[in-house]
């Protein structure tokens, strides 16, 4: 199939200055669920922000912008969505923090920065009032925290693991006090309890599971040279080893996703997917494919080859590949564009599904 593309949320439509963050979901229902952020009165990464969703039936067709989450003038962002697929729960994380008068301007290092989470058990229709999980999922040295921002996972052991990431103490030198870490739940969203973190210099961070139920952490990297950090947890992402940074997943300091797209034991290969700005600068979106469960990539596909940042994928039910991404022409976050192709227009006919 040709990709197919669309502007699912543009700047300065629908009440909001910008759209920005995205995050995907599929429901059990094979409902297509787009969060990100509206920023109703600017650009910036705090002030009265709100996490909208719009939902599609069928990947084409999208129901009109509803609120997920609202309290008004607050900050309520990073969306992390997760599908419980024992009992069809959706559950969305998030980060909140209050606005400081007016303006309602953070700064990063000194926000007091909370955790919550609601959820959806009608396929996105409704949203539960939102709890804080904040005692359980955020140290108390931490300052600056994110969910996400990016969808979580669900382990073959059912554990839910959102992937997010902190700074130990008021410092905004992010290479030696940032750190990427996981949240997870072992008892289907009831509660949440803090995990594993990754190596110093790490930030927004996206996490998948190996065939052989290692777990692959991939994160923003503030070390120099520009290139995605990693780490590998062999006990369900209680702890992290083998530490390191992907020669191949050049970066701008930024977002990115990544998902399983099939597995040796239900198609004919493993395929993890991957997604970001691969430049130096947010420019250049573009989806890769490992088939030796994430230790090397592909060149990849561009999406769009202008300015792009943030993204999220998701595989439809009938395995076509998605992606929510920020893309324009003169900046990335002119819109969130939602693009559908398959494995052979990522691989230009190399590779299709058996």
């Amino acid at each position: 199939m040709e990709k197919r593309e669309i502007s699912l949320f543009t700047a300065g439509n629908e009440g909001y200055h910008t759209f920005r963050i995205p995050a995907m979901a599929v429901s059990n229902e094979g409902t297509l669920l787009a969060f990100c952020e509206g920023r109703r009165n600017t650009g910036g990464d705090s002030g009265d922000i709100d996490i909208v969703l719009k939902r599609s039936f069928d990947g084409v067709n999208w129901c009109p912008m509803q609120i997920a989450v609202s309290t008004g003038s607050d900050t309520d962002g990073n969306p992390a969505p997760v599908v419980d697929r024992e009992t069809g729960t959706i559950w969305l994380l998030f980060c909140k923090n209050l606005a400081d008068g007016a303006e309602g301007k953070i700064v990063a290092g000194e926000a007091p920065r909370t955790v919550w989470v609601t959820s959806s058990v009608d396929d996105g229709k409704t949203w539960a009032e939102p709890r804080e999980i904040t005692d359980t999922t955020k140290a108390d040295a931490w300052t600056w925290y994110a969910t996400g921002p990016c969808h979580g996972i669900q382990l073959a052991s059912g554990r839910l693991v959102i992937p997010c990431d902190h700074v130990l103490g008021n410092s905004r030198n992010y290479a030696e006090y940032g750190y990427s870490h996981l949240i997870v739940s072992d008892d289907h969203g009831e509660t949440w309890q803090m995990a594993g973190k990754a190596q110093p210099g790490t930030n927004e961070s996206v996490v998948v599971e190996t065939v052989k139920g290692e777990l692959y952490f991939n994160c923003r990297n503030y070390v120099a040279p520009k290139r995605r950090a990693y780490a590998w947890s062999s006990d369900g992402g209680d702890t992290f080893t083998e530490f390191g940074y992907a020669e191949d997943l050049v970066e701008p300091i930024c977002q990115a996703s990544m998902l399983r797209y099939t597995d040796i034991y239900s198609h004919d290969k493993n395929r993890v997917l991957f997604s970001n700005p691969a430049s130096q600068n947010r420019e250049r979106m573009t989806v890769r494919i490992s088939y030796d469960e994430c230790r090397s990539w592909s060149s990849g596909k561009v999406l769009h080859a202008g300015p792009a940042a943030y993204s999220d994928l998701c595989i439809a039910p009938d395995l076509t590949i998605c992606c929510l991404y920020e893309r324009g022409e003169n900046s990335p976050y002119e819109t969130l564009s939602f693009a559908k192709f398959d494995l052979a227009w990522v691989t230009d006919g190399a590779d299709a599904l058996a």
